[in-house]
């Protein structure tokens, strides 16, 4: 990836926020330990004395995205498996179509399989004829390995689909990364769209 296409990833800063110093699980837990209040609401994040999985593979995988609208035929899901590189490569030869001018949201699934991730966001580029038309950054939150050891799925707020002629007119290419505030990057792929009159 090119210079330039790096700077279109760089995260937003809060002025005056300063990332802390990483800890684990344990040391998270036993922070506070006399707060009662604070330690349920830590055990409801399967942040518990002992409770830390052995590091190994990736801190977080991301399962997949899912473009997501009431108006979408029954039936009808636009979801990609992230893991999946064949799918990924068939979303880019043959994009999704989104019909023009409705509302939708972008879902995410993603799991955490050890320790605590801080900060952790959604980030794509969406060019097209090799122009950025729009750059969308969403803060997913801070994370530790779900108690019950399931995926965290987080729905982003909705959005209106452009419309119009010219909207309709060539591919949409979007780059998508997730990434933490240590710049840890979990997950980047490369996928396309169109708009259409309808959904397809």
């Amino acid at each position: 990836m090119s210079g330039h296409e790096e700077d279109d990833f760089a995260p937003s800063n809060t002025p005056g926020y300063k990332i802390g110093a990483a800890k684990t699980v344990d040391e998270y837990a036993k922070l506070d330990a006399e707060d009662e209040s604070l330690a349920r609401w830590k055990a409801s994040l399967g942040i518990v004395p002992g409770a830390a999985q052995p590091a190994s593979g990736p801190q977080v995988t991301v399962l997949t995205l899912e473009l997501a609208s009431p108006t979408l035929p029954p039936g009808k899901k636009l979801a990609m498996n992230i893991a999946d590189q064949a799918q990924l490569a068939e979303i880019k030869k043959h994009p999704f179509v989104i019909k023009e001018g409705v509302e939708y949201n972008v879902r995410i699934t993603f799991k955490v399989n050890h320790g605590i991730c801080s900060g952790v966001r959604y980030m794509q580029v969406v060019k097209r004829s090799g122009m950025k038309v729009d750059k969308m950054e969403q803060m997913l939150g801070s994370y530790g390995p779900h108690p019950k050891g399931e995926a965290y799925t987080k729905n982003f707020d909705p959005e209106e689909s452009p419309s119009g002629m010219i909207a309709r007119s060539g591919t949409y290419n979007v780059r998508s990364r997730v990434v933490d505030d240590d710049g840890q990057v979990y997950a980047d792929w490369e996928w396309s769209f169109k708009l259409g009159k309808d959904w397809a």
